[in-house]
Order: C-alpha cells, then sequence, then structure tokens
C-alpha cells in the first residue's frame, strides 16, 4: 500500500538521480526535499528566498547527512530569472530525473509579475511553463523521467477566462487563484499528449488542505464555501509533512513510470473537473502561454 494513514511508505532508493523542487525552502516543497534526501537523491533546490533556503538547505543535510542538496535562486515572477536559473543549472547538471513544480502563491489583490502578467496566473502558471519548457531537453535526455505539477482541488471552481486572462477587465482574487489551478492541470494534460513516447510522464496532484504558509489563513476556503469552514475543517488540515506525500508518490513510485496525464489526490488518481479535460481550452492556455513567455515550441510527437 502506498499511502498508508496518508504516507507514501513505498521504500526507494534515489541515489544517482537528479531532482527540482521550486518552493522548497518552507511547507511542501521543503518536507519534500527532506524525503528525498533521505533516499538519497541530489536535489536543487529553487527559490526566491536565498536567506530562508539556505537555512533548510543546511538544516535538510544536517539531518540527513546528504552533502547533494543544492539552492539556485529562482523568482517565477520574473522570465528573467526562470531562465537564468535553468542556464546556471545547466552549468551545474547534464541530466534531470524529476521536476516538482511545487512553489505558488495564493489571493491578494491584483498586482503584476515583472513581465506585466496577474500575479496568480504568472507565478503559477507562467513562470512553471517556461522553466518546464526549458528543461525539456534535459529530461528526455534522463528518460525515464517525470514532471510532476502541484495544483489543487480549487481548480475545479475555476474556469480560463479566454477573453480576459490577465484579469485586465475585472478581478477577482479567488477567481484568478481558481483559474492559475486550471490552468495547472490543463498544461499537464496537454504537456502530456505533446510528450507521448518521450519517456517523460507529466501528473498533477492536489496536496490536500495543507497548514502551510500560503493557505494558513484558509481564506480561499471561507469564500468558496462560507464562514465558519475554518473551525469545521480544523481536523482535516494536513501538516506540510503529510501534505508532501502525494508529491512524492507521483515523484517516486515505480508503479508510474509510464503513467501519464493524471492527477492525483491522496496517492490516488481521481477525475478532474469538466473544464480541466477541455481540449480547445488546453490548446489556447498553450498558445498563449508560448506568446507570453517566449518560450520554445513543443510539437506532438
Amino acid at each position: 500500500m502506498c499511502c498508508r494513514a496518508g504516507q507514501f511508505t513505498e521504500q526507494t532508493n534515489e541515489e544517482g538521480k537528479v531532482f527540482i523542487v521550486t518552493g522548497s525552502n518552507t511547507g511542501i516543497g521543503k518536507e519534500t526535499v527532506w524525503e528525498l534526501a533521505r533516499r538519497g537523491a541530489t536535489v536543487y533546490m529553487a527559490c526566491r528566498d536565498k536567506v530562508r533556503a539556505e537555512e533548510a538547505r543546511r538544516e535538510i543535510i544536517e539531518d540527513t547527512k546528504n552533502q547533494n542538496i543544492f539552492f539556485i535562486e529562482l523568482d517565477l515572477s520574473s522570465l528573467d530569472s526562470v531562465r537564468k536559473f535553468v542556464e546556471v543549472y545547466k552549468q551545474q547538471e547534464d541530466r534531470l530525473d524529476v521536476l516538482i513544480n511545487n512553489a505558488g502563491v495564493m489571493l491578494g489583490p491584483r498586482k503584476l509579475t515583472k513581465e506585466g502578467f496577474e500575479w496568480q496566473l504568472g507565478v503559477n502558471h507562467m513562470g512553471p511553463f517556461l522553466l518546464t519548457i526549458l528543461l525539456l531537453d534535459l529530461l528526455k535526455k534522463s528518460a525515464p523521467s517525470r514532471i510532476v505539477n502541484v495544483s489543487s482541488v480549487s481548480h475545479s471552481y475555476g474556469n480560463l477566462n479566454i477573453k480576459d486572462l490577465n484579469s485586465e477587465k475585472s478581478y477577482s482574487e479567488v477567481g484568478a487563484y481558481n483559474q492559475s489551478k486550471l490552468a495547472n492541470v490543463l498544461f499537464t494534460r496537454e504537456l502530456a499528449a505533446r510528450l507521448e513516447g518521450t519517456g517523460v510522464t507529466v501528473n498533477a496532484l492536489h496536496p490536500g488542505v495543507v497548514d502551510t504558509d500560503i493557505t494558513r489563513n484558509i481564506i480561499f476556503l471561507k469564500i468558496n464555501f462560507g464562514k465558519g469552514v475554518k473551525y469545521m475543517a480544523k481536523p482535516f488540515i494536513k501538516s506540510a509533512k503529510s501534505g508532501a506525500q502525494t508529491t512524492l508518490y507521483a515523484a517516486l513510485h515505480p508503479d508510474l513510470e509510464r503513467v501519464t496525464g493524471l492527477y492525483f489526490v491522496d496517492c490516488k488518481p481521481k477525475n478532474v473537473s469538466k473544464a480541466a479535460t477541455n481540449e480547445e481550452t488546453a490548446k489556447f492556455l498553450w498558445t498563449e502561454s508560448e506568446k507570453w513567455t517566449g518560450a520554445p515550441t513543443v510539437l506532438l510527437n
């Protein structure tokens, strides 16, 4: 059983494999790196906050005695930073076994990324989109390899606003967040189709409602499901360690080596929303993402 009592219990040896985990100086990302380090992996922590990342890195190395834990600065709100990260990474490594797109932002008044993208769409989708495309050469070279996109159950409440994707005409912080999480699933499914036959798999997941910096105030739950939900939901809120289990499952379970294009919750495949299965919407998002980020084209195999 892979996820008994919310824990990924499959024993794997990750020595010799190289991982990138974005947003890994705290919360789910940090716990993911910690477990990968215990299993002998080489891990690159891709984070915006250098001080917190270095603190987390030293803590993980001290605990696991795994010296192969590294940090490269990455700010997903800046496409220049994404490109610089990839450049630096490729100077240090010639392979990549697993890319875990974990980093994300949630809620707040409308603001823009460096390139003028609505903040949540930019950080949660556009930045990871470019990062992933620029690393595909190494992922293909290292196949069988995996891409893991941390999405959310909130994708089920999202709609891709084709006529106002950047929320310029109107803005809802919850709507923009849900749209960005839907984008994660649409991207996952479309990329899986484009990578068919390459040995690179792509899957998405919902980690659960986790007590981390991004969800601590449970604002989105209050808005989507009504007042008082914080009290009712408290018994169901996961620790960061528990929240990392489905990420680890998607990244490591041997049975998933050829499984692609799926969405997991609690280490099990789950159906996605109807909006997430719309192929025309997925292709629209892909085309716009290429235009906005300047990413190279990935053709269907």
